[in-house]
C-alpha cells in the first residue's frame, strides 16, 4: 500500500526551559515562533504544524489517541485537533491492519482545507500511523529531556516515553535524529 500519510519532524531550534507546568507548557516555551515546523502529509498535501502553536495544543489528544489506536481491540475513535492553525475533526476506523481516517478540515496554515477535503480519506497501516507520529514525539521528548530542567506534571511526558518504548521497533530511518 502506498503511503498517503507521513510526518516530517524536522529539527526545530530549541531554547532552554527551566521549569514547565506540563508537557504542553514545555513545548510552548521551548520552541520559538519562527522555528522550523513539522510537516504532516495528507494524500500528498503538505500541512505545516507549528511546534509552539499547534503541537503544544495537540499533545493532550495525540498521546491518548496513539495509546488507543495501538491497543489490539481498537475499532474506532474520533479526535478534534483544536489549535488555531491546525483545526480538524478526524474519525479513525480500523480496517484490518490499517486505519481509515476521514477528516473534516476547519483551518490549516496555508488555507489548504478545500484541497485536503478534495483529496479524501487516508488509508494507512496502523503500525505506520503510530510510527509516523512517533517520529514527532521522539523529537519533542528528546528536546524536553535536553532543555527542560523540570516538568511539574510529567504524566503526559511519561506516557509519551512509554509509547516510544513500545514503538522502538520502527526503522531507524523513521526516527527523529538526536
Amino acid at each position: 500500500m502506498a503511503s498517503s500519510f507521513a510526518i516530517q519532524a524536522g529539527r526545530p531550534a530549541v531554547r532552554e526551559c527551566r521549569c514547565a507546568a506540563d508537557l504542553a507548557d514545555a513545548v510552548g516555551g521551548m520552541y520559538a515562533s519562527g522555528t522550523e515546523d513539522a510537516i504532516l502529509v495528507w494524500n500528498l498535501v503538505p500541512v505545516r504544524l507549528s511546534y509552539r502553536n499547534d503541537l503544544a495544543v495537540l499533545l493532550d489528544d495525540l498521546v491518548p489517541l496513539l495509546e488507543e489506536v495501538g491497543r489490539p481491540g481498537f475499532s474506532d475513535a474520533q479526535v478534534f485537533w483544536g489549535s488555531d492553525t491546525f483545526s480538524a475533526e478526524w474519525v479513525i476506523v480500523r480496517e484490518g491492519d490499517s486505519l481509515r481516517i476521514r477528516a473534516c478540515w476547519h483551518s490549516t496554515l496555508g488555507n489548504y482545507e478545500s484541497l485536503l477535503a478534495e483529496r479524501g480519506d487516508v488509508l494507512v497501516l496502523t503500525e505506520e500511523f503510530i510510527g509516523e507520529w512517533a517520529k514527532l514525539l521522539r523529537r519533542i521528548v528528546t528536546d524536553v529531556e535536553a532543555q527542560c530542567a523540570e516538568v511539574e506534571d510529567s504524566d503526559l511526558l511519561g506516557r509519551a516515553k512509554a509509547l516510544l518504548a513500545r514503538s522502538s521497533d520502527i526503522p531507524a530511518a523513521c526516527a527523529a535524529p538526536t
